[in-house]
Order: structure tokens, then sequence, then C-alpha cells
């Protein structure tokens, strides 16, 4: 409003002075409260030293006087010394600075937004009367200045000041607004903003595990937009806002009313370290609060005297000066160590720090990065701000008042997301928690094996456990989705592991695998026993008159019906798969063949005693051996054939087994119709092998084998007609192990019915191995 008024009585003035002839005066102020001391670079200092400014004159006919401001800030005070203190510190330190002195021009804004722009402009056009020598002026002009303190008062003279490119660095400023480096390119501070603060509570937040909060701000701009920011920094987190009340400012006097003691309070640095708040009557419901305030340094040397302003156990703000003018002093000892030819402006330029343009000063500014005489890294990023560094305050009470317990500590830097550093076992905790960190949640965090699933109308921290379906994990706390196994996985009871799938073949480590192949082996041992026993009595009627030879082929065909067994059993190969269902077809078909041969043999032999009849001729040896071959060649061809065309492979398949998937290793068949084919021949000339036994079951029996092999023919049959349904409705390795018994059970049935009774006569009854007992009819 002053710089208003002064620049319209300017232009009045000119514009009379046309007509009157006289003398234009240049009508100057003096900085209310000003305090100065000289130096190759004068710095200014804004400080609401008092916080109530005079009434300002609105006739505009005289100078108004007494206008001093009223109500004296202690802590602006504080601030003020700590400006000087710092600019004395920097000068005696000949390393800092060499051959400059700093000097200060501070003013008492008075906590007032027109009485701020008018001490700032006053600094920086040089024309403070109080300093003047002469009419014209010689007060110094100022290159840069601290404060404001207040972000109102920091904006207007942000946005007056950059029409001359002086830069400010706010020691208390903490509005987002202005870290708009578009609009103010010239502002820098050292109170970070409350952005950070909204972003290091949501980090706190985060860290405790706490998800479910309310929200209670002050009805005034710093409270609607604090608590704007914080739900913004809590946007995309999993932290909800449970309630968001504005109250007065009335608030902690209403909750010790109602006794509210089972809150934990979290504060910002408005009122954390704020000691009217800690009144007795709201220890009960505030103690235990935890929050954030700037961070706080014991700065050597610093003594206000002996008064009631020397109160320094609370050095927060005024930190944010002593780094404010050392923020300053680093920029410049950047331009006094500037090689001339290689400096940052037009043709390599330094700077003149003795004749110093706020632009140059600017730009040094911009690039500071120093670490300050108690250890802390300060810089600016590319809006102005400092990096976030907050100490972690939590309230205790001693002897019936409240402590302000330092107990660690918050810092961000430039490309970090930020750290905390808490010593916990510090902390006493709200809410009647003392030494237990609150739990402050919608729903319980879900366990592993589980996941989330938000309740329907109700915010994303309410939610229900539901466990993972089968093939799905989740093996962290709170797993918004469960995670697929990945193929030939499942996962466990628990749905915390991915485990290999249980691959299941027949194997010879399985029990049945291992019966299975023992009565194998057996029957291939009794096979060779019995041939061993045909082969020591070959000379004797017995074994001639039951054709030797296709005798020791029935053997033989029987002991690979037992050895291809072996086949089915082990994992599934490219080789086993094809030589198992081809060594079982040809094997079984020679067998077989063995047995019609045999048949055929009986029938004619009987057949051919009638009158007139001479059969024999087409049943001999030779003739007995081609029908063998040629039946056992049919086989052949066919398996030869499925081999060629459509070969059984390995395969996998998958089943469930108890709620839970396996994979069957397997020979798929490749061709449907070539196994139907060998086993349908199979069939076929066990048919017509029965049905030539049963026309010779009244043959003489003494020679007559017929009843045998009609016996050994229908277990065959009769074995696997019934494997066929048991195959297809057995699962995964014991539909093998049906395939197995069948060829077992038919084998032990050939071989029992057709050889047992003629060992038991050449071993236990030898009297009947004669020609005499086997012509007797």
């Amino acid at each position: 409003m002053y710089a208003c008024t002064l620049l319209l009585c300017y232009l009045t003035g000119q514009l009379l002075g046309v007509d009157g002839g006289g003398d234009c005066q240049l009508m100057v102020k003096s900085i209310s409260g000003n305090v100065y001391q000289a130096g190759d670079v004068v710095i200014g200092g804004l400080f609401p030293v008092h916080m109530e400014a005079p009434h300002p004159e609105m006739e505009f006919k005289r100078k108004k006087v007494n206008d001093s401001c009223k109500i004296f800030n202690q802590r602006a005070y504080r601030w003020l010394q700590t400006m000087i203190f710092a600019v004395q510190e920097i000068n005696s330190n000949p390393g800092l600075l060499p051959n400059l002195s700093l000097g200060y021009l501070a003013a008492d804004t008075c906590l007032e937004v027109s009485t701020t722009l008018v001490a700032a402009m006053t600094m920086v056009t040089g024309q403070d009367v109080s300093l003047a020598d002469t009419d014209c002026g010689s007060a110094p002009t100022v290159p840069v200045i601290i404060g404001d303190a207040r972000s109102s008062g920091s904006i207007v003279v942000a946005d007056t000041l950059g029409v001359f490119d002086i830069p400010m660095v706010s020691y208390f400023a903490s509005c987002v607004c202005l870290s708009d480096s578009w609009k103010y390119p010239l502002f820098f501070r050292t109170m970070p903003s409350d952005a950070e603060e909204a972003q290091a509570m949501a980090k706190l937040l985060l860290l405790l595990g706490w998800t479910w909060v309310g929200l209670v701000s002050a009805d005034d701009d710093f409270g609607r937009f604090g608590s704007q920011m914080l739900m913004e920094a809590l946007r995309g987190t999993e932290v909800c806002v449970a309630y968001h009340e504005v109250i007065p400012k009335a608030l902690f006097q209403e909750v010790a009313h109602q006794n509210i003691t089972d809150k934990q309070w979290i504060a910002n640095d408005a009122w954390v370290t704020y000691g009217t708040i800690t009144d007795p009557r709201n220890i009960p419901s505030l103690a235990g609060t935890i929050g954030f305030a700037v961070r706080k340094a014991n700065i050597h040397g610093l003594g206000i005297g002996k008064s009631l302003y020397a109160d320094v156990s609370q050095l927060r703000i005024t930190y944010n000066v002593y780094k404010g003018v050392y923020a300053i002093a680093h920029a410049l000892h950047d331009m006094l160590a500037c090689q001339p030819g290689k400096g940052p402006f037009l043709n390599g330029q330094c700077p003149d720090v003795r004749r110093l343009q706020p632009a140059q000063i600017h730009h040094y500014l911009r690039r500071v990065n120093f670490t300050t005489p108690l250890g802390e890294r300060i810089y600016f990023d590319q809006n102005g701000d400092p990096p976030a560094s907050y100490d972690i305050i939590n309230w205790h009470v001693a002897e019936g008042t409240i402590q302000f317990v330092h107990v660690g500590h918050f810092v961000s830097y430039q490309g970090s997301s930020g750290k905390f550093h808490i010593d916990m076992d510090r902390v006493v905790w709200g809410g009647g928690n003392r030494h237990m960190v609150p739990v402050s949640v919608c729903s319980s965090p879900c366990p592993p094996g589980t996941r989330k699933a938000v309740q329907k109308g109700r915010p994303v921290c309410c939610f229900d456990c539901l466990p993972c379906a089968g093939g799905e994990i989740s093996n962290e706390i709170g797993s918004l989705e469960c995670v697929r196994c990945p193929e030939r996985f499942w996962s466990n009871s628990n749905h915390t592991v991915c485990v290999a799938q249980q691959v299941d073949f027949l194997s010879y480590n399985d029990s049945m695998g291992m019966i299975l192949s023992i009565i194998s082996v057996a029957g291939a041992t009794l096979t060779a026993a019995t041939s061993s026993t045909f082969l020591f009595y070959r000379h004797t009627p017995f074994v001639r008159a039951n054709n030797s030879e296709v005798s020791f082929m029935l053997l033989l065909s029987l002991k690979l019906c037992f050895l291809c067994a072996l086949a089915f059993i082990g994992q599934p190969a490219v080789l086993s798969c094809m030589l198992r269902h081809t060594l079982f077809g040809i094997s079984f078909v020679t067998c077989i063949s063995c047995l019609l041969s045999r048949t055929v043999v009986v029938l004619v032999a009987f057949r051919s005693t009638l009158p007139g009849k001479n059969l024999m001729c087409y049943v001999g040896p030779i003739q007995q051996r081609l029908g063998i071959c040629i039946c056992t060649l049919v086989q052949g061809l066919i398996c030869m054939l499925w081999l060629t065309l459509a070969p059984p492979q390995p395969a996998e398949r998958a089943i469930q087994e108890n709620q839970r998937p396996k994979i069957i290793l397997e020979c798929a068949m490749g061709s449907v119709v070539a196994f139907s084919l060998v086993l349908g021949y199979i069939g076929l000339l066990a048919c017509l092998c029965l049905f030539l036994a049963f026309l010779a079951r009244k043959l003489p029996d003494n020679f007559n084998e017929a009843k045998l092999i009609t016996f050994s023919m229908l277990i065959f049959c009769a074995v696997w007609v019934a494997f066929v349904p048991a195959y297809i409705s057995s699962p995964g390795k014991y539909s093998v192990a049906v395939e197995i018994f069948a060829i077992l059970a038919s084998s032990y049935g050939l071989l029992l019915c057709i050889f047992a009774p003629k060992c038991y006569i050449m071993l236990l009854r030898p009297e009947k191995n004669n020609k005499k007992h086997l012509m007797t009819r």
C-alpha cells in the first residue's frame, strides 16, 4: 500500500513540477527499526521483531509521526541476533571470504505485508533516509535479502523484487506455492515446504503401519491447505483417511473436556513444540504425541545476553536464519574462486564482488552446495527448496509436565524418497499404549496365502482376505494379488510356496512296480525252468509226442511275454514306448500261434485215422513252422506300420488328485487304430484257438491236451475282456499296472494250464512217461 502511494505521489509531483517550475524533491522513508553494519557486500534482513504495525495515514496530507510498531516478538528478535552473529562469524573466518567483509541491513517488518514491502523496497533502492548523508542519499544498495518470515510477505516481496532481479532467502516461509520456479525464480528458502512435511508424515504413517487415520485441521488457510497436501500425499498409498474434520482452534480444550485419551496424535511443525498447548489439563490426552519439527541445532557461541530473550533451547527457525546467511556467504565464496576467462557469464567473465549485481548472486545461489559448521549439507533444488530435514519429537511426561524429547530425524535429499532414523525404544506412544506401537487399521493385514478383496462401498483400507485359488500363491503379508505358479509347479497347502508338481509313473521304486517286476521275473524264471525240464526229457515219449519243437517255441514266446512286462515299468522314453507294445503284440501272437498249431495238429491227427483220409501231410513240422511264422509276420507288419506312421511317444497328462494336479508320464498310443488292430489280431487268434480246442475236447485224455488249451484260452480271453474296462477307468500309472497285470495273468494262465500237468508227469509220475500210457484210451 505504501509503495503504491509513493509511486502515485511521485508521478503527481512530476506533473505538477512542469507547470510550477519548482524543484523536484525525492520523498524517502526510514526503515522501521533498522539495524545496519557496513561491509563490502551488505545483505538485507526482514524480521518481525514486533507483531503489530501502526495504522497507515489514509489522507496522505502529512507524514505520520510516532509510527513505531508494537508488541515485541521474542523469537523474531532472536532471529535478528542470529543473522548478526552469523555475519560476524563469517567475517572472522578468513578462509571463507578472504579480503571481503559482509555487512547487514535488517529491518523490523512488524508482521505486516505493507511494512515488509516498504522495508524491502527501501533496502534494494538505497533510499533509507536514516542512513543517507545527503538529500540524494548514500545508503547501501542490498543485492540479496534474508526473509521474509511469513509466506504471504515472501510472496509479495518476491513478486515485487523479481522486477529488479533481487534474490531472497526465506527462513520460515513454507507455502508450497513458493516452489513455483517459473513464478518465483529468485526465491530460495532454508525452510522445507509444507509439501515436504506432508510427504514425510505420509511416510511415517506407512512406516508404522497406520493405515486408518483421522485428519483434523484448523479452520484457516494453513489448516485447509495442509490437510489437502497430506491427503494428496496419501493418495495412491495404503493409508486411508477415516474422517476429515475442520474445527475451531479450541480443539484441545474440547479434547480434554471430553476426556479423549485413547488417541495417538501426530503433529506437524506448527504445534509439536508449541508450549502453550502443554497445559496440565491436556496431558492425559496428548501424552505420547509424535510429530515433526524443523531441525534443531545448538549454534556454538550464539548468545543473546542475560535476559528473558536468551532462551536458546529450541533453535529451529533460528538455525534456518543461520543457514541462509551461510548460503549467501558460500555463494560469494564461489564468486571469489572464479577464474577470469572461465566465468559463467558472457565471454567467460567473472563477477566483480565489490560491484555485485543481484542476478550474479542469484546465479551462484542456485548452485551453492556446502556443509554448515554443524555438519548439515545445504543446497537448493531447481525450485529453490532445501533438503527436507525434520526432527522427530515425542511428548514425554515427567513430573507432571510435558517434555519435547528428540527421538529421531527424517532427511530427504534430492533423488531420494527420504529416510527415517527413529529410536523406537525411546518413543512413548499415546492412546494408553506407552511402550507398544499402536495399531490403527481398518482391516488386519492379510497373511501369506491370501489376497485382499476390497469391501464394496468402503475405502481400500477396508478389505476381506480371500484364500488364493489352487495353483496360486502369495508369500507376503498384505498381497493385493495371488501369483500363479509357473508351469509344472503347484501351490502348497498353505498357498505360500510353489512346489514342483508330482510327476507320476510306474517306476521300479514303487511298491507296485517292485511287485510286478518280481512276478514278471518269477514267471520268466519258471518258464526257463520248464524249458530246462523239457530239454532234459526231450528224448522221452511224453515230450516227443507233444512236438518238442513247437513246445520250445511256445516256451520261448511265453518267456518273452513275461519279460515284455518289464518294458512297461519305468519312466517312459521313446525307445521303451515303441518297444513295449511291439514286443507285447509279437510275443503273444507267437505264443497263441504255437497253441493254434498244436490244436490243429491234434484235430488232424485224430481225424486222419478215418478211412480214406490222409490229412497229416498238411500239418507236418514244416507246415507248423510256416503257419507260426505267417501268423507272427502279420502281427509284425501291423507293428511296423504302426511304428512308421504314428509310433507311440512319451507324453504328459495332468489329472486332479485330492484337488491337486498331478503330471502323469505315459506312452501315448500314437494311433488308436493300430493299437486296436494289435489287440484285435491277438483276440482273433485266441478265439480261433479256443474254438478249435473246444472241438477237440472229446479226444482221448492221455494224449489230448485240447482241454488244457481250452481252459488256458478261456483264462486268456477272460483276462483281456476284463482288461478293457479296467484299463479305461484306471487313473495314471494304474492303467499301466492293469495292462501289466493282464499280460502276466494271461501268461501265467498259459504256462500253468499247459505245462504244469506235463511237468507233473515228467517229474513226479515218471511211470506214465511211456508210449504205452500215451496210447491208452
